[in-house]
Order: structure tokens, then sequence, then C-alpha cells
């Protein structure tokens, strides 16, 4: 009985010590940062940001869907996951993609041991026949629940383990928060575990659930000085016609704006029931919450409609709150951040060393008291002494997108189908995207710098350049106002950094070799 009794205690003195720490990932679909789109996230700033950390420069890589989610999930640039677009033939859930999912984040934390549990939106591809159907299950994932397509609120399909199932009236943002409940029910502290929650909202259709419809019927799209600006310094499908947009397309900028909003009411009841359930199970204290977007989103900005896949801020910069056992509560960040920094911290703070391959680096977290409850690690978070801002250099990048089939017959350049992309007439025949709305831009941010570069692949060669720091909304177009050389320095690096690989290298890439692997 006492050598029973003294097996009992050093088992749980080594459980204690290689306690590791949960996480739960919240991935929103097309919430903005610039436009107000956090503001209806009353429980996400009360139980994730009051008690953790709210990050203020958090970008990412590609201000679309697909690509985006590829490089959060591997920690890659775009070039070197090759999901282009969202379409299977520019590789979203394409074969390509399939070699790279047993180097997601998700598969490594599964083979240390994790219980790993994922529900909503994946790629967009996923689950349709032209990629293999639903009954595929993604390498990483002990438990799954994948939506099949694009984002929707109802009559939808998900995976359940690979078993299709289809819902016509469920509101899916409530299933969604159903299932992780009930996943939550049956976690235990022994063993750790990964849950990561993709809800719909706000992508468009931009359908709230019932019980919060008009709850916004009073607000209007922010109107910020760009807000339905004629603009002629930019790239030639912002200013495309019509510039400004009619009149009468203004209120279904504001029934978008709302609805918007409308839909988020969801998302931020899911997460404060999660929060609760975490606590319920003695759960939370050791759990990191991360609450993000896959993509910014514009509503009107530099008379445009609605969409993403432009280079400005309302596209790229997303929301980014995280709570922990080791981030400090109620602090705001402003270090420069791109979602593919996020795999190498969830590993990290795993206790896993990411491997030198990703280019993302583990994000550096202010100083906290209770260090030393930090995951032991061969590749320990970094840690900044106090709140300092750091110089980077972050590379967006985006492939535009020509579909024959979405110009409108009616719209005036349907010979050009080929090479457009999104042009209806309920859009007044402005086009939301083109093949060389192709694009790719530095977002240079230091303690006293805020500059944007951009390089657009058409037959002009474009560029773009803002200094945001007196120009934040990007209303002046300063490529040929800036001395050669600067413009020479940021073409070269822009150059170098489309073919870095690494972390290392991406971060330097005129001093660091790629790292291969």
């Amino acid at each position: 009985m006492l050598n029973y009794l003294l097996f009992t205690l050093l088992l749980n003195h080594v459980v204690c010590q290689e306690k590791r720490p949960n996480f739960v990932v919240i991935l929103t679909d097309d919430q903005d940062a610039v436009l107000g789109g956090m503001d209806p996230m009353k429980c996400v700033r009360r139980f994730i940001g009051n008690e953790g950390t709210t990050f203020t420069n958090s970008y990412v890589t590609s201000p679309i869907c697909c690509p985006s989610r590829a490089s959060l999930l591997t920690g890659l640039h775009v070039h070197n996951h090759m999901t282009w677009n969202n379409s299977l033939q520019g590789g979203c859930y394409s074969r390509t993609w399939k070699k790279l999912e047993t180097r997601t984040f998700a598969n490594a934390l599964k083979e240390s041991g994790y219980n790993t549990f994922y529900a909503g939106k994946y790629l967009n591809e996923y689950g349709t026949h032209g990629a293999g159907g639903p009954e595929q299950i993604p390498p990483g994932w002990t438990e799954w629940h994948g939506l099949v397509g694009n984002s929707v609120y109802y009559n939808y399909t998900i995976s359940n383990d690979g078993v299709p199932t289809h819902a016509t009236d469920l509101y899916l943002t409530d299933i969604i928060r159903d299932l992780s409940l009930n996943y939550i029910e049956n976690q235990t502290e022994l063993q750790p575990f990964l849950m990561m929650l993709a809800p719909p909202a706000p992508h468009q259709p931009f359908t709230p659930a019932p019980r919060h419809e008009g709850t916004f019927s009073n607000v209007t799209a922010v109107r910020h000085p760009n807000f339905n600006l004629a603009v002629t310094d930019k790239h030639w499908l912002i200013t495309m016609p019509p510039s400004p947009l009619p009149d009468t397309l203004i209120p279904e900028l504001d029934r978008v704006y709302r609805s918007r909003w409308e839909s988020l009411l969801a998302v931020d009841e899911m997460v404060a029931d999660v929060v609760e359930a975490l606590d319920s199970n003695s759960l939370l204290s050791n759990t990191y919450l991360i609450y993000t977007s896959d993509n910014g989103y514009h509503i009107g900005q530099f008379s445009q409609v609605y969409d993403k896949r432009q280079p400005y801020e309302s596209d790229i910069k997303v929301p980014l709150i995280m709570r922990g056992p080791t981030i400090p509560k109620n602090t705001t960040d402003n270090q420069p951040i791109l979602n593919i920094d996020l795999a190498p911290t969830i590993m990290a703070l795993a206790g896993l060393m990411p491997p030198e391959s990703m280019d993302g680096r583990s994000i550096k977290f202010a100083m906290k008291n209770d260090l030393e409850s930090t995951p032991k690690s061969s590749h320990p978070v970094e840690r900044l002494d106090g709140n300092l801002e750091m110089e980077r250099n972050m590379l967006v990048e985006y492939y535009g997108e020509g579909r024959d089939g979405t110009v409108d017959e009616n719209c005036p350049w349907k010979y050009d189908s080929d090479n457009l992309a999104q042009c209806y007439p309920e859009y007044e025949c402005k086009c939301q995207d083109a093949r060389n709305n192709t694009f790719a831009c530095l977002r240079h941010i230091a303690k006293r710098i805020n500059f944007k570069y951009c390089s657009f692949a058409d037959s002009k060669d474009f560029s773009e350049m803002y200094d945001l720091a007196s120009d934040p909304y990007e209303l002046t177009n300063i490529i040929n106002q800036v001395l050669p050389s600067v413009k020479h320095w940021y073409k070269l690096i822009l150059s170098q950094m489309l073919t870095c690989k690494g972390y290392r290298n991406c971060d330097n890439p005129l001093e660091n070799p790629k790292v291969y692997g």
C-alpha cells in the first residue's frame, strides 16, 4: 500500500511538472480592425482583451481567405505554401496544399500528444467534389467538424469526422458553439488540447442570427476621409468608374456594415460561452485563447463597394487578442505581427521547437511577474523587456483573379470577362478583382517609421507608397515624392522577400541565406 501511494505521488509530480497548456483559437472570416470591426465584440474584449493583450499592429500575409488561412496554419508566406487564391486551380485545397498539411501547427501538436479539435470553415475548397469530397479528414485533427466550401450561415454541409451532414435551418455559428462546448465538457487536465473554431461571420451574405436582427438598425458605415473618395493616384482597378459611387448605392453599404456587426454578435456570445465552459471545467487558467481574423474588409473606401483583395489597411489589418497563463493582462502591444507568427508562437508555448523553415517568428510577449510558469522549451517564447516597439518589414502578397462568368453581360466591360472578376449591376458594375490586381507590399513599422510600399505586376509596373504616420487613411500616394534611393531600397527588399524562405531569411532577406526544409 505504501509503495502504491509513493508511486501515485511520483506520478502526480511528473504530471504537474510536465503540464502543458491548452489552446483555443477563434478565427473569424473577413473581420476588419480598421472600420470598427471589434466594436460589437463586448465579450471578446472583456474575457480575452481585459484578461490578456491586444495587439494593435496585426497583419495578414494576403487579403483573402484561403491564402491567409494557409499561412496561419503553416507559418509560411503565400509564395512558399503556393495557395495563391480561393480557387482549386489557385491552390486552395489542391494537391500541393495536401502535401503541406502535415506541416501545420495542429499536426505538430497532435503528434506531441495533444488532443485536437476543429469546427467551422477550413479552406474554401475543402470538401468540394473537385477537392476530393468531405470524407477527407485533414491530418492534425483528432475530432473534425469542417464546413464544406465557403462561409454560409444556413443550408450547409459539415464533415463530421469524414461523415457529411447537411443542415438547412440551423444557424452555423450556434452549431459551432454547441460542438465546442460539448468538446470542452469531455476534456480533462490529463491531456492538453487544441481547439480551433472558425465561424462564418462576418463574411458575405452577412446573415445575423434571428435574435440579433435589427440590433444595429441605426448604425451606418464608417465615414473616414477615404469613404467614397474618387482617386487618381492608385491602381487602375480602384480608379475605374463609377468614382465616386452614386448616392443610391450608399444605403446598401450601410446595410452591409450593420449586418456584419449583427452577424458577429453570435460569435461574441460563443466566446463568452467557451470561456465559461473552460472555467467551469477548471481549464481556463491553463488555456491560451487567441482571437483573430483571416483578413480585413473594405466598405466604400476609395469608391470601392464591399470586398477585400486590396493592399490598404482596411483589408490587411486584423484583430489579434491573446489571453493565457503567461500573457500580461489588460495590455496593449504595438509590435508588428503577421498571421504567420501564430503557428511558431503556439508551438513554442506548447514546449515544441518551431522549425526554422517556418517564415513566421514567435511573438515577443511583454514581461510578466510569473515568468516561472512559462512552458519549458528548447525554443522558448521570446519576451520583451517592457512593451517595446520592434522594426519589421512585413510582406503582403495578392495574386489577382479574372473569372469568366462573374462579369455580368449587362456591364460595359463584358468583353474582358477573362481578365476581370465580380462585376455586377448591383455594384454599379464596379469590378472587385482583375488579373493584374496582383501586388506585393512591404508594411514597414518601427519606432519612427510607419510606411507601406506596394508594387503591382502590370504593364506599367505601377507602385504606391504611403506614410501612415501622417496619412493614416492612405489618401496621398507619395511614390514620386520620395528620394530615388529610398524607392530603390524598398524595391530591393521587396524583391528579396518574394523569394524568402525561413524566418531568419524572411526577417532579414538581404543579410541571411535561405533556409530549406
